[in-house]
């Protein structure tokens, strides 16, 4: 029980902290609200757990003997991640939306395959959980952090339609969406420099 307890905190911790595909969400849940939001909060979850499964069955130890891959992964997750924030720092502050694109399940599966954090949150996650010789603690933990991923990427999709209230003229939608934006390029500079 203890063991269960350790995964589901660890899965809540790195689930609902603030990162690249948060920021997305919550923008994405301001401008298009919940219904629009929730495919990329899908696809985001669908790409995390199956990157999870990747690395836990048996891609951890290739990045062991290639360290240079983070090196690769973290140019190109940054660079997504600036594409992505400068798309919401760029979006029109239109207060009818309804004729823009949302962020797609697609997209938010790309995101994750490309976030250095759910990377790192995955490899840490399978070393703390996983035994070499039995499955069944790595499948459980899976299965948990697929759950808890899903509840908190879609709580930061009820957050930013919550905001949405807050944002009733085109000043405060430019402001937002700036910051949003700003946000995300900001940590991806962060993540590339941090290497």
């Amino acid at each position: 029980m203890t063991l269960i307890i350790a995964m589901f905190l660890f899965s809540l911790t790195m689930s609902i902290s603030p990162g690249p595909v948060n920021m997305v969400i919550i923008s994405s849940g301001a401008s298009y609200g919940f219904r629009r939001t929730f495919p990329f909060v899908s696809g985001a979850t669908i790409g995390f757990t199956l990157l999870l499964i990747v690395i836990g069955f048996g891609f951890y130890a290739s990045i062991e003997k290639y360290p240079l891959f983070f090196k690769y992964l973290n140019v190109a997750g940054s660079a997504f991640i600036i594409y992505i924030g400068y798309k919401i720092a760029s979006s029109r502050s239109e207060l009818s939306l309804t004729k823009s694109e949302a962020p797609s399940f697609t997209q938010g599966f790309l995101l994750q395959w490309l976030n250095p954090k759910a990377w790192i949150a995955c490899a840490s996650g399978v070393v703390l959980f996983s035994e070499p010789s039995n499955n069944t603690s790595l499948i459980i933990f899976i299965i948990i952090y697929f759950i808890v991923c899903y509840l908190s990427l879609a709580a930061w999709a009820v957050l930013g339609k919550n905001i949405s209230t807050l944002l009733n003229s085109i000043g405060r939608i430019r402001a937002f969406n700036f910051c949003m934006g700003g946000i995300l390029i900001t940590t991806a500079f962060y993540m590339f420099l941090a290497q």
